[in-house]
């Protein structure tokens, strides 16, 4: 199955608390069957041109772009990556470690994406116990879970996630897509 004959754009950033979690990029990425970008790690780096060579990334594969750096961060004068994600209407998941899942920075952190107008596709959590009741009782937009080792999630709950992920994405691609925070 290839993924450019399946997902509705070109590709998705990942963002996390404080960067990417180590490792939850590849992992994604081959749920996803996506092409895993180096991450975007450098402070210093202007994120409206960053986004701007990722909308003119050449071929057909679909790409996942992990940040290596907090999207909530003021860079200066450029904002900060939120803000670039939302000016750009990037596409953008929001990966939680299982220990602050069911804590304030997953609320802050979405909170955060919808303010700058991110078209936010959802919320994975990355390692921890999945505890799916609770996470749809917090209201946030949960798509599912990773575990941090091969083996611990059985294949009907990866499938969940891939499937949950395809359907949000494609429902902000199109018009009358679902609001930011919708879950």
């Amino acid at each position: 199955m290839k993924s450019s004959q399946h997902w509705p754009g070109p590709g998705l950033v990942l963002v996390a608390p404080a960067g990417v979690l180590a490792a939850a990029d590849q992992a994604l990425a081959q749920l996803l069957q996506l092409e895993c970008l180096p991450p975007l790690q450098d402070p210093r780096a202007d994120p409206a041109t960053a986004l701007a060579a990722l909308a003119q990334r050449p071929g057909p594969a679909a790409w996942l772009q992990p940040l290596g750096l907090d999207p909530g961060a003021w860079l200066g004068s450029g904002g900060g990556w939120a803000d670039a994600l939302g000016a750009w209407r990037q596409p953008t998941l929001l990966v939680v470690s299982g220990a602050a899942a069911g804590s304030g920075p997953a609320a802050a952190y979405r909170a955060l994406l919808a303010m700058a107008g991110v078209p936010l596709v959802g919320l994975v959590q990355w390692g921890g116990a999945w505890q799916p009741g609770e996470r749809r009782s917090d209201g946030l937009p949960w798509l599912g879970w990773l575990p941090l080792a091969d083996g611990e999630a059985d294949q009907a709950d990866l499938a969940a996630l891939r499937h949950h992920c395809l359907v949000r994405w494609q429902a902000l691609a199109e018009p009358g897509a679902l609001q930011l925070g919708q879950g």
